[in-house]
């Protein structure tokens, strides 16, 4: 990386803290930063309008009472951060998941689709507090735990690794995860259109966290 833009990356951290970030539940007004954000970070195609409003529908719930278990995160307008998490009963247990090893009723378990900070805000906790609010109402919505399928390949594995501190357990490794998305179209970051990033399913049981 050029020497300006690490000073720059150096600069903005010194002069940001937590109070600076503004979250909020996500809604559609969200939308066109958020695919932009999305595909910057993990590759073009990842995100698309007809991706993200099917993802946004999974994460709401209406009854008893609305709760959305999404979330982003803003500095000054910009958004920085989002969080798309899945509402139990929302979402279909597939063969990359291992519900047998779960400790927990398999119906009462969310999921965390994908959390993406935009890399000048790294390391102000922006990925755990926005994780923490989706808990919270999660929990709400009748979850036990979430799982969610972590990106082995990330940079220094900060994905994982970020993932444990909040909790995250390894349950198992799954190979080639996103194979069939790179085919389709998804260009990694890291293998183009041919992705065999390998994806590490975690599980966070909340009631220690609550």
């Amino acid at each position: 990386m050029p020497v300006f833009l690490t000073n720059i990356k150096l600069f903005m951290k010194k002069n940001l803290s937590a109070t600076d970030i503004h979250y909020q539940p996500l809604c559609p007004g969200d939308f066109s930063q958020l695919i932009v954000l999305g595909n910057t970070v993990h590759g073009d195609g990842y995100l698309t309008s007809q991706i993200l409003q099917n993802w946004y529908k999974k994460g709401l719930t209406q009854s008893p009472t609305p709760h959305n278990a999404s979330y982003v995160a803003y500095h000054q307008g910009k958004l920085v951060g989002f969080r798309i998490t899945f509402a139990v009963g929302h979402w279909q247990i597939d063969h990359w998941l291992t519900p047998q090893l779960w400790q927990v009723d398999s119906k009462k378990v969310c999921y965390f689709k994908c959390n993406t900070v935009d890399e000048h805000y790294r390391g102000l906790g922006i990925g755990s507090q926005m994780l923490q609010l989706s808990i919270e109402i999660a929990t709400k919505q009748g979850a036990l735990a979430g799982v969610s399928h972590l990106w082995q390949q990330s940079p220094n594995n900060s994905a994982v690794s970020y993932f444990t501190k909040c909790g995250g357990e390894l349950v198992k490794l799954h190979p080639d995860k996103w194979h069939e998305e790179s085919k389709n179209g998804y260009d990694c970051i890291l293998c183009g259109l041919d992705c065999h990033c390998e994806a590490a399913e975690m599980i966070i049981y909340f009631d220690p966290l609550l």
